[in-house]
């Protein structure tokens, strides 16, 4: 077929950049240039399901006299993006060495405080504060979703707990609202178009890919700017659709990332650099 579809580690190296087209507080879309398209689909895999965030996992519920159940509002809850680095915490885990024989039975007992000024017993204890590992409190990344709406009389008391986890368990855990990726079209004239040709041309275009280039003399000529082309092939309709090509750059990718709120996205394809890395590290001591 005459294309070259090889892979190296020296082409690779020689070839990759990463160019920044737009950059904001909730999504980013950059190029990647030099890149098979594998690898490009393990970012996007990767940002959805195995970089990981705070979620909502447990909810203690006190009271809820409101139209929505238990069950509806918890779900909701953990749907709420929160604004908790997850690399300041741990996975939640236990190891066998903590199970204890209990002779005489169960100890769970919530008992009131012994003396007036103890500290009441809970369900939740941690090694140390939370104040003393975070620089500020944590909390919901928007202030405006609502959650439930009360008439009068009705009223939620609860308290939630948050974990750390990804995407693959469960899709509140998921980092970004979406991750995808493009080839770059490539719009190629292959006989220059003039005069009134040129000007149908770039009406016939719904997004605006084509312009006229003004020659002197009272000359002009189409000219592309295929990035915004989403061959809809509308160019290549008509009488003088043979005079453009339409192809993708195969190893050039428009990747977009738009986060939920938990962390800024250049920081989320960074830890997904990171993932794939130990993965490939993995694979590497398995096979030496």
């Amino acid at each position: 077929m005459g294309v070259d579809n090889s892979v190296s580690v020296e082409k690779f190296c020689k070839n990759f950049k990463i160019e920044i087209n737009r950059l904001t507080e909730d999504d980013m879309e950059f190029d990647m240039i030099g890149i098979d398209a594998s690898i490009a689909n393990a970012f996007r895999r990767i940002l959805i399901a195995e970089v990981p965030t705070m979620a909502i996992e447990k909810i203690f519920m006190v009271d809820n006299t409101s139209v929505i159940a238990d069950e509806v509002l918890s779900h909701r809850l953990g749907l709420i993006p929160l604004h908790a680095d997850p690399r300041l915490f741990d996975y939640i885990s236990v190891k066998s060495s903590e199970l204890e024989w209990l002779p005489e039975g169960s100890q769970l007992s919530m008992a009131a405080p012994a003396q007036s000024g103890d500290k009441q017993k809970t369900f939740t204890s941690f090694s140390q504060s939370q104040k003393e590992i975070l620089e500020k409190p944590l909390g919901v990344k928007f202030k405006d979703i609502t959650i439930a709406r009360l008439g009068p009389g009705q009223a939620i008391e609860l308290e939630a707990h948050a974990v750390k986890g990804v995407g693959k368990v469960h899709a509140k855990w998921s980092p970004v609202a979406t991750a995808w990726y493009r080839m770059l079209p490539e719009v190629v004239i292959l006989k220059e178009i003039e005069g009134d040709d040129a000007e149908e041309l770039v009406k016939k275009c719904p997004v605006n890919v084509f312009d006229i280039e003004d020659l002197g003399n009272g000359g002009k000529r189409a000219v592309a700017k295929p990035r915004a082309c989403t061959l809809c092939r509308e160019c290549v309709m008509g009488p003088n659709g043979n005079q453009v090509e339409l192809r993708r750059v195969r190893d050039h990718f428009i990747f977009t990332i738009e986060s939920t709120g938990a962390l800024p996205p250049e920081v989320l394809f960074t830890e997904a650099v990171k993932i794939l890395e130990e993965k490939c590290e993995r694979v590497i001591s398995e096979l030496s």
